[in-house]
């Protein structure tokens, strides 16, 4: 940032103040510009009823930075600075109200919009004293004793106005557009009849330019974890624009072979991957799937359950093991493991083993935490981790053997870490 040099008995000169206060206003822009950006943000400025409640609304106090010359006009002495643009910020310190009406006429609605931009202009006039070089012991007042006031502030502040719409039947009332070099901050609803100005009937106008977080809500990295062991949804967080996903879908079940034993469940798929410009706010549907169930009766395991992170990324099912009562066999075949898509990692379940007629052994599930085949008159182990395959049910020896339920599979997880 530029700085003033003065020197021991020098002559004072104006622009000794004048320039300090311009390079401390651009080394600002410059701060503002590294941490917020070029783009206009609004911070504070938040719009309520009054109370008790009345047809005025309050816009309390706050900021706007946005892109500007750096002096549209000249600064005392300083000429001005058209060409070079920063970043400045307009401040209110007090809050501002507008009072507004409702249609007159029944059924109708009127959204107001309440829009908002930087405001630079000169203020305060005072009539200054000014050196009389003919007689140094008697100042003039104002410029060649003119007697006229000057203006001794420039001011920077957030400049708001209220822009009506045109009054339609309620519910098919538009917004009107936000004027060249302002933004919408508000929309105000109001109804025929209304007498007070509610909560309910203020909202945030598309695409307002809030300063989505603060410095204390960042986090390092992905320092946060949430996991869903059934299905939900996931709020972005305040100051979270960027996510880590991972999806599991359910494990398949074992089969259930009348005479032999059953094969292993598919594990479940498993996709993984960073999502980028989330709006913080935005709800985002999961799906967890569930695991194939255990079977009552013969037949092939029951398939595990799709689980999903909106339409962003989805995790297959493991399919379940063979069964049934088809003679003939030499082995029931496992399960094959579900598919995934929308990830930087898609990754397939691995397949249930078959099952081992010679040994009267069941297939093992697939998968990480899979469940176990069994041997002999023994039902199938059901997975314990997560997309996991159940075990195959195994079967009793003997000329007349009896296959024996395959065990259940393990249900997906979806794991978000921000």
């Amino acid at each position: 940032m530029d700085r003033n040099i003065v020197y021991p008995g020098s002559i004072p000169l104006d622009t000794d103040i004048l320039f300090p206060n311009r390079s401390a206003m651009i080394g600002i822009a410059a701060l503002t510009a590294a941490t917020l950006g070029l783009e206009v943000i609004a911070d504070g400025l938040v719009c309520a009823p009054t109370s008790p409640a009345s047809m005025t609304v309050v816009v309390g106090p706050g900021s706007i930075t946005q892109m500007a010359e750096v002096d549209s006009a000249a600064y005392g002495s300083l000429a001005a600075d058209v060409t070079d643009q920063i970043v400045k910020t307009g401040i209110n310190l007090q809050p501002t109200s507008f009072t507004l009406t409702a249609p007159s006429t029944s059924g109708l609605a009127t959204n107001y919009l309440i829009e908002a931009a930087f405001s630079e202009e000169d203020a305060v006039p005072v009539v200054l004293p000014y050196v009389n070089a003919a007689n140094p012991t008697q100042a003039f007042s104002g410029p060649a004793n003119s007697g006229t006031a000057q203006n001794t502030r420039r001011i920077q502040r957030v400049q708001l106005q209220v822009k009506p719409g045109v009054p339609a039947a309620a519910g098919t009332q538009t917004t009107p557009a936000v004027d060249a070099g302002w933004v919408g901050l508000y929309v105000v609803t109001l109804n025929y009849g209304q007498t007070a100005v509610t909560a309910s009937a203020i909202a945030t106008a598309p695409g307002a330019p809030f300063l989505a977080y603060k410095l204390p809500s960042l986090r390092p990295g992905f320092s946060a974890m949430q996991v869903f062991n059934a299905s939900g949804s996931f709020v972005v967080p305040n100051g979270v624009t960027c996510v880590k996903v991972e999806v599991i879908g359910g494990g398949g079940g074992g089969g259930y072979h009348q005479t032999m034993p059953g094969g292993g469940g598919g594990a479940g798929g498993r996709a993984v991957g960073v999502l980028n410009n989330l709006a913080p706010g935005t709800v985002v549907p999961v799906t967890v799937g569930a695991g194939g169930a255990a079977l009552a009766g013969f037949g092939n395991g029951n398939d595990g359950g799709q689980s999903g992170f909106g339409g962003y990324m989805t995790a297959n099912g493991g399919m379940g093991g063979n069964g049934g009562t088809q003679t003939g066999l030499v082995s029931n075949a496992g399960g094959p493991g579900g598919t995934a898509s929308g990830g930087l990692l898609n990754v397939t379940g691995s397949y249930g083993t078959d099952a081992i007629v010679a040994a009267y052994r069941g297939g093992d599930g697939g998968g990480p935490g899979n469940g176990r085949g069994t041997s002999g008159p023994i039902a199938g182990i059901g997975a314990a981790g997560f997309g996991g395959g159940g075990g195959g049910g195994g079967c009793s020896t003997g000329s007349s053997p009896a296959g024996y339920p395959g065990g259940a599979g393990a249900p997906g997880v979806v794991i978000v870490q921000y």
